[in-house]
This record gives C-alpha cells, structure tokens and sequence, in this order.
C-alpha cells in the first residue's frame, strides 16, 4: 500500500471499532451476561480492512463487558446489476473496475459491498440467584 499511513489505516479501524463496542454496550444496558462474540458484516467498498478491524478489536474492548469477545468478520464482495446484460455479478477482489465482466458495458448499480453492519451479539446466559 504505497503512498499510506499504516498508521491512520489502524486508527481508522480503531474508531470503528470503539464505536460498534460503544454501540453495543448501550444496546445490552438492560441485559445481564458477557458478550461471547460479535458478528460484523464488512462490504469490500466499506473502507474497513478486515485485519486491521480485528487488531483493534481487543483495544476497543479493553475494560468493557465485550472484553475477551470474538470479532467474527463477513467479508461481502462487491456485487454489480449489469443493465445490459440484465444479470448481476461479483466482481472479483481487489478488481474495482465498474464494468460488467461479461459484456464490459459501464456499471451504474452496485448492489453489495459498502455494508458496515453489526449483525448478530452473542451472550453468556447468567442463572438468576432463584433458579437452584
């Protein structure tokens, strides 16, 4: 990655991160138990390089109750709705040019790949004093 500060590319995902933990955290104020995992999907259009997004995940939930949490990361390839040949398709990583790969006409739509999403927390079940 010529010409990048490898340095800012990992802040960058530490932001991300602290702010899904955050997010987390305020979602599950009335839940009991620690987060086991977290899943993220991550669309290749997103900005989000997915190594650097798990580096910083154990930062992020330092001294929080994800800490010791997975990140498990969805990777979606860009996907693209041709007009002229009416048919979507993926284009291949790292291959971001918007054209059809069957028919090299100009893409207008793109139909995945930019998500940034939380899609699933996952919690340890803590008995209640009252359950014995």
């Amino acid at each position: 990655m010529r010409g990048h500060n490898y340095r800012s590319l990992y802040m960058h995902e530490l932001s991300i991160a602290l702010r899904a933990v955050e997010t987390i955290v305020e979602d599950l104020a009335d839940h009991s138990g620690s987060v086991l995992s977290v899943q993220i999907r991550v669309g290749a259009l997103s900005g989000v390089v997915p190594d650097s997004l798990r580096f910083a995940w154990d930062v992020a939930c330092a001294d929080t109750r994800l800490s010791g949490s997975v990140l498990e990361i969805e990777e979606v390839p860009v996907r693209i709705w041709c007009e002229a040949c009416q048919c979507e398709h993926t284009l291949p990583d790292a291959d971001f040019v918007f054209r059809c790969p069957r028919c090299a006409a100009s893409v207008t739509e793109v139909m995945a790949g930019r998500e940034l999403e939380i899609l699933s927390v996952e919690l340890t079940e803590h008995e209640s004093p009252q359950a014995h």
